[in-house]
């Protein structure tokens, strides 16, 4: 494995997981259930594995992306977006006949997202079986990034098959029972409190920490929301506050604080700085209208986990 946070030492990172068509509509007023509400509507590129490899790009990591795309339009341009973000799509499978993924959902007048749809079916075509040639280049990564939009078989055969570290975002409460079984080849796990109580079996978030730790995990990260973030590993357990921020769109504040928990990792911090490095990211996110933040790079994170560190 290559050390991190080494000058002179080449890194990158790979990331596994979901790319689509985010379909995104903002309510200007209090959602009100079975009616037509006035908003916003837009398009634009989403998916965790996307969206962290995007973060990951803006921060100065050379990032490949393996992912599943359609023959159709939205392939094709979300295919556009990706490489104009500079991130790589050498290893990424073009599926013919195939729908590219999508993603619908409705945001609060707050920018809280309160409902959503997925259409991912075209990620069930990443299987052990099509991702056994791309390992080599996996496995010549700093460190791989998978997310549970992935089968399950595919999960269990890749943290048993991977030699590098293993990040990963649990995603939902619907998807991250795919990990159960798994966790001892995973390095860095994010879950919110739901997703680490269905992993661990308690709503304690310290002693779900506690448990994911026994089982093998690295470091943990549970995000609390509004109450900050739950940090840990073998050594440590913290609980660090979030600064107050302007929310404009909350979504994509998980995938950049993972992309930032990885980054972090390369630059060698410990949990507790990685932890910062999180929440400022998570910070930038929600306070831009975009899922992933044109202002995200090393000088505004690095001020941003500065002023948070000094509360």
């Amino acid at each position: 494995m290559a050390a991190s946070g080494q000058q002179g030492i080449p890194r990158s990172v790979v990331v596994v997981g979901g790319a689509n068509i985010d379909i995104a509509g903002k309510a200007l007023a209090p959602l009100v259930e079975f009616d037509s509400n006035l908003g916003r509507v837009s398009l634009s590129a989403g998916g965790v594995g996307r969206n962290i490899a995007h973060n990951l790009a803006l921060l100065g990591e050379k990032v490949e992306l393996i992912s599943a795309f359609g023959d159709d339009a939205n392939g094709t341009e979300l295919a556009r977006i990706c490489r104009r973000a500079g991130i790589g799509l050498d290893h990424a499978l073009f599926a013919e006949g195939q729908s590219t993924s999508s993603y619908l959902f409705i945001m609060d007048e707050a920018g809280e997202m309160r409902l959503a749809i997925n259409d991912m079916a075209i990620l069930d075509l990443l299987t052990p079986e099509l991702l056994e040639s791309r390992l080599p280049v996996m496995n010549a990564a700093t460190v791989c990034f998978i997310d549970t939009n992935l089968p399950s078989a595919t999960i269990a055969w890749l943290v048993d098959e991977l030699e590098v570290p293993v990040f990963c975002d649990p995603i939902s409460q619907a998807k991250a029972p795919r990990l159960i079984g798994n966790l001892s080849g995973i390095h860095t796990l994010k879950p919110n409190r739901w997703e680490a109580e269905i992993l661990t079996g308690t709503a304690d978030p310290s002693l779900a920490a506690e448990r994911l730790i026994d089982a093998g995990v690295k470091r943990v990260f549970i995000s609390l929301g509004a109450e900050g973030l739950l940090c840990a590993d073998k050594d440590a357990r913290v609980k660090l506050a979030q600064s107050p921020v302007e929310v404009a769109n909350a979504t994509g504040a998980g995938d950049a604080m993972m992309a930032a928990l990885a980054w972090a990792y390369l630059e060698g911090m410990d949990v507790v700085q990685s932890g910062y490095a999180g929440l400022a990211a998570a910070a930038i996110c929600v306070e831009s209208t975009e899922t992933v933040s044109p202002r995200m790079c090393v000088e505004t994170l690095r001020a941003r986990m500065d002023g948070i560190a000094s509360l």
